[in-house]
């Protein structure tokens, strides 16, 4: 990480599915997986029933979605210099961006119309 003014730094509190916390702090060009990659290699004591076996399978959640891998922390407006929380989980695989919404579009076209007798 580049040295910065603490003010232009982003601090993340991520929290873990068994509500244990930490905070930590990145530049607001760090990807989320830059993020994984650190967290991994600085995992926290007090986290090591939830320890991962490679940070390729830490995902981030924000906002009700998970963070791609390429989207940095300055993409997503974060407030510099203030604390925002993230919840960070195991997963494989995400789903396709988007996804979600596709398919409730492809549901609601599915029937808009109404008979009535």
């Amino acid at each position: 990480m580049t040295t910065q003014s603490e003010n232009d730094l982003v601090h993340l509190r991520l929290i873990l599915v068994s509500g244990k916390t930490q905070d930590f702090t990145f530049s607001p060009n760090d990807s989320a997986t830059d993020i994984a990659k650190h967290v991994f290699e600085n995992w926290p004591a007090g986290w090591e029933e939830e320890q991962v076996s490679s940070p390729s399978i830490l995902r981030l959640i924000f906002q009700g979605r998970f963070l791609h891998g390429n989207v940095t922390l300055g993409a997503l407006k974060l407030p510099p210099g203030r604390t925002t929380v993230m919840h960070l989980v195991a997963r494989e695989t995400l789903p396709e961006p988007n996804s979600h919404g596709q398919r409730n579009r492809e549901k609601t076209t599915e029937s808009n119309c109404c008979l009535l007798l």
